[in-house]
């Protein structure tokens, strides 16, 4: 499907639910690190700016932990995102914290003002607007979508005392954001809850308890997660590029 017919069907018609309740345990910080600075930002406002930014997102909401809602709201004071309609609460794990968001669309999503939604990790703050529509596309188009980057090295499996090497061609790295159609979504984390499940990622649970088919598209490289104190020197190298718009889009 051409990209311009994608937008004009899904345009006004996607949510976005970004996670931010992460800590700073492994990057030896007392703050969560999505409000750690880089190039002068925090970090998580450059995953909030981009979805702001994409013309297919109609709304946003931004799932945080109770003791980081003073750190959330001064960077939307301060920031001014326009389509960051909720700041939702989360659990204590990130399938909670995923099922919160969708809970706080369930009445747009059932009511079909939402049609689709995309779930972003706050840690990754170099989703680029391409990548975005990429994944958004796919996802409008088979029902649900994941960036995934090829396995540079091998894999192994240990598998009844014998280590089995894993074809590396048939795997992938897999990124956020992933989207997929609203309703099966909601239905799946509900049937996930009912039956005491808790995904990696929205794309196991997906799996799980519903039908929908799932295209991966190319993930991106420098859509790197920051998790480690080494990721945030990373990210320091790609924030520069990025305010100089090299790859922002």
């Amino acid at each position: 499907m051409p990209a311009g017919t994608s937008v004009q069907r899904m345009s006004g018609r996607v949510a976005a639910i970004i996670l931010a309740g992460g800590s700073g345990s492994r990057v030896q910080k007392e703050i969560n690190k999505v409000y750690l600075p880089i190039s002068n930002r925090e970090l998580l406002e450059f995953s909030i700016e981009t979805m702001d930014r994409s013309p297919f997102v109609e709304r946003i909401v931004l799932v945080v932990r109770d003791e980081d809602r003073p750190n959330a709201e001064l960077l939307i004071a301060e920031t001014m995102p326009s389509k960051l309609t909720d700041v939702v609460i989360g659990g204590s794990t990130r399938h909670e914290s995923e099922e919160a968001g969708l809970e706080q669309l369930a009445e747009s999503i059932d009511d079909g003002s939402i049609d689709l939604v995309a779930i972003h990790d706050g840690a990754r703050p170099f989703m680029t607007l391409d990548l975005l529509e990429s994944v958004i596309t796919a996802a409008s188009d088979s029902g649900g979508a994941i960036p995934g980057l090829e396995v540079e090295e091998p894999l192994f499996r240990h598998q009844d005392g014998e280590v089995v090497l894993l074809e590396q061609t048939a795997l992938r790295r897999v990124q956020t954001p992933q989207a997929f159609h609203a309703r099966p979504l909601l239905s799946a984390y509900r049937q996930a809850r009912e039956a005491g499940f808790q995904g990696v990622d929205t794309a196991e649970t997906i799996e799980r308890f519903s039908d929908l088919s799932i295209t991966v598209v190319p993930g991106d490289p420098h859509n790197i997660k920051v998790t480690f104190v080494e990721d945030f020197f990373a990210a320091e190298g790609y924030a520069l590029q990025w305010e100089k718009g090299s790859w922002k889009t």
